[in-house]
């Protein structure tokens, strides 16, 4: 059997990633895109095989041929499209964050719960093998008992209007800046390896660009476990990374770039690296579990829950706006 898929989205990550996966998946089937350019939608459709493109979403989540749709469009989108999805008893796989804020993800979810339709959120990296291994690592006790873990993620990024993707400089269409935009993904990424958070402070500020989003912030977490989590993220830093650190009282262990899934262990047993590279294609065992989700009636493992509580942390790190950057 095979989930037939519409695709509400046609921009970079659903050419790179969500179209390439839903084309090569054996549980999954592209039926119908929806793209805002209506002009290029058939291009897109043509290239991964759907046979139909639709010039509104409306339209096509009323496509009697499927029974799921990816929604891959700006955030400020994501809840009224996942209403209507689900009401017209679609199951939903939702790009990140899942919403502007803790209340629309609650309509989401309810609105899904009502219809009995399931409902994921797209944190891709629960599915890394490189964190799978840290967790089992973790649970071994190899290294003792952890006190601290580091995520960085700084990756320079500036966007005049009209340039792809400058929607995600505008609050009202993305909810923050790097924060919302990447930083989300680490804060789930913080969930997955340690569970519920009791404690956050954030924040955000403008460093080098005049914004009404932030371009450098800062969270601090305190997990139930008493672990202490940082998370530093950024569009103005010029060196990109995306390291991962952990800090045990028997040892450690240092991701430089968590996409790669290169890790350095030290702990009593000595030191050695291992290597657990994600998927090529990052999107696509989530997208398979989805599948299977709705093809096996359970929950798929990254489901509105876990994106509420990430929008849940986000709005707390980002409750004050962004300083401004001074003139000097």
């Amino acid at each position: 059997m095979k989930v037939n898929w519409g695709l509400i989205g046609c921009g970079d990550i659903s050419k790179r990633r969500v179209a390439p996966a839903l084309r090569d998946l054996d549980n999954c089937n592209l039926v119908s895109v929806n793209r805002s350019q209506f002009e290029l939608a058939e291009d897109f459709a043509k290239e991964f095989g759907a046979k139909k493109w639709y010039k509104t979403w409306q339209e096509l989540i009323k496509d009697e041929k499927i029974n799921a749709v990816y929604i891959s469009t700006p955030v400020y989108l994501h809840a009224e499209m996942t209403i209507a999805a689900a009401e017209a008893g679609k199951h939903v796989l939702c790009e990140k964050p899942m919403a502007m804020n803790v209340n629309e993800c609650d309509r989401m979810i309810s609105a899904c719960k009502t219809n009995n339709v399931k409902l994921g959120i797209a944190y891709y990296r629960n599915f890394y093998p490189a964190v799978r291994r840290v967790k089992e690592i973790i649970s071994s006790g190899e290294l003792g008992e952890i006190s601290c873990a580091q995520i960085n993620i700084f990756g320079y990024f500036d966007r005049k209007p009209g340039e792809p993707r400058s929607w995600l400089l505008e609050k009202k269409k993305s909810g923050g800046g790097p924060m919302y935009d990447i930083g989300c993904h680490r804060l789930e990424v913080f969930l997955n390896i340690f569970g519920p958070v009791k404690d956050v402070k954030g924040q955000v500020s403008n460093v080098l660009f005049q914004r009404n989003v932030e371009d450098t912030g800062t969270a601090l977490l305190l997990f139930d476990s008493n672990v202490h989590g940082v998370l530093s993220v950024g569009h103005a830093a010029k060196e990109s990374q995306d390291t991962l650190d952990i800090f045990g009282s028997e040892g450690s262990i240092r991701i430089a770039v968590l996409n790669q899934g290169d890790m350095i262990i030290k702990s009593s047993k000595g030191e050695r690296k291992e290597s657990f590279p994600p998927h090529e294609n990052f999107h696509l065992p989530l997208i398979d579990d989805f599948a299977n989700s709705i093809l096996e009636d359970r929950e798929p493992v990254v489901d509105g829950l876990i994106g509420r509580e990430v929008n849940r942390l986000l709005m707390a790190i980002c409750s004050n706006p962004p300083r401004r950057k001074t003139t000097q």
